[in-house]
This record gives structure tokens, C-alpha cells and sequence, in this order.
């Protein structure tokens, strides 16, 4: 399990050039023009963890697998969106299919690169992106109600509730609020799930910066994601595009020279994992090392599951390690005899790093 996370914004804002690099690709077009992308483009991207060669080193296994996402690359919204202007029905469908929404806002000012409002004012895009989100979420909120209200009439105490609460949310996105940044508590967001309001949606706001590094601008992108619980991830998308042709070697100083740690694209899988509340364990073995995604707070038979669901219906325990443990003691055996293998039952909530093998009874 990794997370499937769509890339949004206005028409030529830089979505398909940031695609493009993630997926180490040519596949989304890429041009001076609004509506260049009209269907989705699919990559599946590695999450980069420097985890996986240490456990490799000790293990030498025949492959190394690291854990993967998807991002789609979805068409460019304008206003209107949510009544069928632009290709409006289309890509509002296709964000509904994503966990989590990569919003890419254009920091840079450059005239030859053309902009649908012919000037770049990140806090004005924004708004209208969210604006098509908010009227989409208030028909379905509307259409929700209708059939909770009708449901109410038999006096059900649930649909009562769930009328109310439709009633809530719908006057909050009337005033501008987006379901993420409501104050509601998990079980009033579990009883929204199925209504599937866009708004409710992890953000990540990507400021694709210039070489002034976005200035007042990207300073308007995390305010507006601050209010909204969103995070902000601020990158150059050309940049990165140069940086995706390079191996880690040739990199290294092209990164050293602008004053930066790693790629852009690491920070914004990483935000994502924090966002959508995300972590890893692994496995290793002689045939392969293998990153797997989970969520914070996964049990053991969830972990093993994310494996094959005949691991988590056949759970009988697992063997865990520490992947500091795992180092620290050249590896499982060293582990076991230095007495840091346990054996974890059904109650054992996972955490990050944990090597683990399962044991199982189908």
C-alpha cells in the first residue's frame, strides 16, 4: 500500500513538467498552452528511503525493493470547473479517485510562459481551484442531506444525526471552509466518508518557484496552507526535470551548488506520508530487501496483509525487529542472539522501521 496522490492546479502552472520528473518520464505532454493534458497520466514513483541499502548491505539480497506510489496527472482546472467549463465533469471525477491532492500553484512570474489569468497571483489560483472544489462539495452535501432527511423521518437516530451534521458542513462550505479544516471530531469524519467531498482531501500545495525563490508569493502559498491544514513543498519544476536525468552521483553537486540537501520530489512524497499519516517497515531476505507502506497506528496482521491478504487472514504472529536493532546486530541472527527479536502478536501496533517476517496458517 503506498498512496495515490493527484496533481492539480490551473492550466500551465507546470503539473505536467513536475509529473515528468517524478515518473523519470516524458509521458505527460508538456507545452505552452492551456488544456495540453486532457486524460490522466499514470506514474507509479519510487519512495525514496536510505534504509533500504543499509538493510541491503548487511543482507545481499538478489533484489532490493523500495515502496512506490502513484501520481496522476490530472487535466487543468478553470473556473467554472463544477459546471462542466473547461473539461470541468472530467476532472472532477478524476480527483474523487486520489487519496490525496498534490495542488500545484505558480510562484514564478516569467512573460513567456503564458498564464489563463495572464498574471501569477499564487493566493487568486488557489481560490479558484478550491472555489470548483467547494461548489461541487455544496451540491453533494445538498444531494446527501435530501436523502439523510428523508431516511430521518422514521426517526433514526443515526440519519438524524448525520442530517445535522450534512446541515453543518454544508453552511460551512457555503462560507468558504473546506471539509479538511473543519473542527470535526473522527467519528463525524467517518460518517462523511462516503459522501467522498473533494474538499476533505489531504493537500499539499507544491509552489513551483523561480530562481528568486518565490519571495512574497510562496510566503502567500503557506499561509493559505496553514489556515487549511494543508502542508506546503516549495520546488522548481524545470529543476527537477534536470535533477530526474541525473544519477545520484551527477546530482550530488548540481544539489551542493544550489544549496540544497535533496531533490524537491523527496520532500513532496515525504509530505505526503506525513499527511496521509504513512509510515514503513520492512522485510529482508536473501531474495530481496522490500520496503511496504502502512498506516501509522497499523497492527501486525494489517502489516502483513499489505503483503498478501492471506498473511493477514492466516496471522498467527510476527518476528520483529527494530531496524536499529537490525544494524546494530549485523542483522536477524545478531538480533536473535542478542535478544532484540520479539515475537509480536495480533495487539502489535507496528512502527516505522520494523524489520519484520511473518508467520501464518492459511
Amino acid at each position: 500500500m503506498g498512496f495515490k496522490c493527484g496533481i492539480v492546479g490551473l492550466p500551465n502552472v507546470g503539473k505536467s513538467t513536475l509529473f515528468n520528473a517524478l515518473t523519470r518520464s516524458n509521458a505527460a505532454q508538456a507545452e505552452n498552452y492551456p488544456f495540453c493534458t486532457i486524460d490522466p497520466n499514470i506514474g507509479m514513483v519510487e519512495v525514496p528511503d536510505a534504509r533500504l541499502a543499509q538493510l541491503a548491505a548487511l543482507v545481499s539480497p538478489q533484489k532490493v525493493i523500495p515502496a512506490a506510489m502513484e501520481f496522476v496527472d490530472i487535466a487543468g482546472l478553470v473556473a467554472g470547473a463544477a459546471d462542466g467549463e473547461g473539461l470541468g465533469n472530467r476532472f472532477l471525477a478524476h480527483i474523487r479517485e486520489v487519496d490525496a491532492i498534490a495542488h500545484v500553484v505558480r510562484a514564478f512570474e516569467d512573460d513567456a510562459v503564458t498564464h489563463v489569468a495572464e498574471r501569477a497571483d499564487p493566493a487568486a489560483d488557489i481560490e479558484t481551484v478550491n472555489t470548483e472544489l467547494l461548489l461541487a462539495d455544496i451540491e453533494t452535501a445538498g444531494k446527501a442531506q435530501q436523502r439523510a432527511e428523508s431516511r430521518a423521518k422514521s426517526g433514526d437516530k443515526e440519519q438524524i444525526a448525520l442530517r445535522d451534521l450534512l446541515a453543518e458542513v454544508k453552511q460551512q462550505l457555503e462560507s468558504g471552509v473546506a471539509v479538511r479544516a473543519m473542527q470535526l471530531e473522527d467519528a463525524q469524519r467517518e460518517a462523511l466518508k462516503p459522501c467522498c467531498f473533494l474538499s476533505a482531501k489531504a493537500a499539499i500545495y507544491i509552489a513551483n518557484i523561480g530562481e528568486d525563490g518565490g519571495g512574497d508569493r510562496l510566503r502567500a502559498v503557506e499561509e493559505i496552507a496553514a489556515r487549511e491544514r494543508a502542508k506546503t513543498v516549495a520546488l522548481c519544476a524545470a529543476i527537477e526535470g534536470e535533477l530526474a536525468g541525473l544519477s545520484e552521483e551527477e546530482a550530488a553537486p548540481f544539489l551542493a551548488e544550489m544549496n540544497l540537501r535533496e531533490p524537491g520530489l523527496a520532500r513532496l512524497i515525504r509530505a505526503g506520508y506525513e499527511l496521509l499519516g504513512l509510515h514503513t517497515f520492512f522485510t529482508a531476505g536473501p531474495k530481496e530487501v522490500r520496503a511496504w507502506t502502512v498506516r501509522i497506528g497499523a497492527r501486525a496482521p494489517e502489516a502483513a496483509g499489505a503483503i498478501h491478504t492471506d498473511f493477514e487472514k492466516g496471522f498467527i504472529r510476527a518476528e520483529t525487529v527494530s531496524f536499529d536493532d537490525y544494524l546494530r546486530h549485523n542483522g536477524e541472527h545478531g538480533a536473535k542472539e542478542a535478544g532484540r527479536l520479539r515475537l509480536e502478536g495480533k495487539d502489535y501496533v507496528v512502527a516505522d522501521g520494523d524489520v519484520m517476517h511473518f508467520r501464518f496458517n492459511v
